[in-house]
């Protein structure tokens, strides 16, 4: 592969109207994904959102999947945590969820940016 050649991968450049509509798509499915989930019962706040920040860094390059990851936080504050539908002060362990998340999130990102590299 030609240095560059990963802005290409999978048919979509990084910067498209399509690699962040498949990120709000993923977006969408990881929304879904959760309130399934909390029906039963399983309450992992950020669980189904970093699948679908893989998933949009890998087909969508970085600038996908930073808009996922940056678009998951106030998502997951405003839907998931309590009282839902609102936005109330946060916790200190809420500050750390969200760093955690972002930790995460970074490292599924790179992770992915170097997936698109390999040959």
């Amino acid at each position: 592969m030609k240095p560059g050649g990963s802005e290409f991968a999978f048919g979509v450049r990084p910067w498209s109207v399509s690699a962040f509509s498949l990120a709000l798509s993923l977006l969408a499915a990881a929304i879904l994904a959760r309130m399934l989930l909390s029906l039963v019962g399983v309450n992992f706040y950020f669980g189904t959102f970093l699948p679908a920040i893989l998933a949009a860094a890998f087909f969508g390059g970085v600038p996908s999947g930073i808009f996922a990851a940056m678009l998951s936080i106030p998502i997951v504050w405003w839907m998931f945590l309590p009282p839902v539908v609102g936005f109330t002060p946060l916790t200190v362990a809420d500050y750390n969820q969200f760093a955690e998340f972002l930790l995460v999130s970074t490292l599924l990102i790179w992770f992915a940016h170097l997936c698109r590299q390999v040959p």
